[in-house]
């Protein structure tokens, strides 16, 4: 083979690798709904598949440095890996049928190609041997499960009772909420490490074991739902106190930018204030001593309820909207309807804005729009983390 021959075969090999690589960051950008729909449906699955079980792999490889601590002690190796052997044979069999059948060949080689590498990874079978368990850690199991059960459950759900039936799951601005789910959830270590420092330091002295003795002796029914309403009440204030004073609302803009609400939407929030409203929330549960069976079940409620609840989904609620937060109740509080302004700030009780005066009272059924009025935020995670530093000063006022 000539000099000549051998440069147009390796240009050919470069143009065939740019391809699939090029077609995947064009997948990325786009929003709306999939043409092809079956066959775009299917390649979305495979590639989200491919890529996630990599991600798991290598946390297998590396679970002292790539895991949360309090969920490694929680869940089943054994069923972890039936669950990462049955996502790369499903992402391998839709991968490697698209291929054959020519159906967006380019994107379905890509996550063949992870599904491959996976597995020459070890894939399920991965030894995990004895490690240290005070490591500095990212959530990346966090982030693979979550994503995973929120995607089946929630879009499942916005499927079979949506409040915007024409809505797309890949809305506008999607990629931007999704790199804030990621991040959120890698630095949960993080998070959890500054919040736990601030509560033992702050508030510590506070601490009464006979008072503690006495609220986890509490049966877990009742217990659990005093818990839930501490919270609710703590969270309540802060998150006025967000909308009222206007050096935080610069921080709590970023979560009300979000103009199409669905189960990601909730994603959206500036670091700082996630450490903030995590402290001011637990605090008060910490100095009471809620049990841990509680705790573990509160934050199940406050997780659930915090994508349920920017869900795109409606339900007919009755009475019980007058009792508990809904998609229908937290979606007036997203709204820049004139109505809509500072109203809804219950994460969980619905009745504490009704007590507090800050319910919502309006004639229409849902809201017209959803965003900070003026619409001055910038699409995009990193200048939106830098937004409350910027020196703006439409910020300053509190819009939604």
């Amino acid at each position: 083979m000539s000099d000549s021959s051998k440069r147009d075969f390796l240009h050919h090999v470069v143009d065939q690798a740019k391809a699939p690589v090029g077609e995947a960051r064009e997948l990325l950008k786009k929003d709306g709904h999939l043409r092809g729909s079956q066959t775009g449906v299917s390649t979305v699955i495979a590639l989200s598949l491919g890529f996630l079980c990599l991600l798991g792999v290598l946390a297998f490889h590396y679970p002292q440095y790539l895991t949360t601590p309090e969920l490694r002690h929680k869940y089943s190796v054994d069923l972890l890996r039936h669950l990462l052997f049955g996502g790369l044979l499903i992402a391998g069999g839709i991968s490697l049928g698209n291929v054959i059948l020519n159906r967006r060949r380019n994107l379905n080689l890509i996550a063949f190609a992870m599904v491959i590498v996976a597995t020459a990874m070890g894939g399920s079978r991965v030894p995990v041997e004895n490690f240290p368990d005070h490591t500095p850690y990212i959530g990346l199991d966090w982030f693979i499960l979550d994503l995973l059960g929120s995607t089946l459950i929630f879009v499942a759900i916005e499927k079979l009772f949506p409040l915007y039936k024409g809505q797309a799951v890949f809305r506008k601005e999607w990629q931007t909420d999704l790199k804030h789910f990621a991040v959120n959830h890698f630095i949960v270590g993080l998070i959890l490490l500054v919040v736990n420092f601030l509560l033992h330091h702050l508030f510590g002295w506070l601490q009464s074991s006979s008072f503690q003795q006495y609220v986890q002796h509490i049966q877990f029914v009742p217990q659990l739902l005093l818990c839930v309403l501490v919270a609710d009440m703590a969270q309540y204030w802060t998150h006025r106190a967000y909308h009222e004073v206007p050096f935080l609302w610069r921080f709590h803009a970023v979560h009300h930018s979000v103009k199409t609400m669905d189960w990601l939407a909730g994603s959206r929030q500036h670091m700082l204030e996630l450490v903030f409203t995590r402290v001011c929330v637990l605090a008060p549960l910490y100095i009471l001593g809620f049990s841990e069976a509680v705790m573990n079940a509160y934050i199940i409620v406050v997780g659930f309820q915090a994508v349920f609840n920017h869900a795109n989904v409606h339900l007919p609620w009755g009475p019980l909207k007058y009792v508990i937060v809904t998609p229908n109740f937290h979606h007036w509080h997203h709204a820049s309807d004139d109505e809509a302004i500072d109203k809804n700030y219950a994460a969980h009780y619905a009745f504490l804005d009704y007590f507090f005066g800050t319910a919502v009272k309006s004639t229409k059924k849902f809201p017209e729009k959803y965003g900070v009025v003026g619409d001055y935020m910038p699409d995009g995670f990193v200048r939106q983390q830098m937004f409350p530093f910027n020196g703006s000063t439409k910020a300053a006022e509190p819009e939604a």
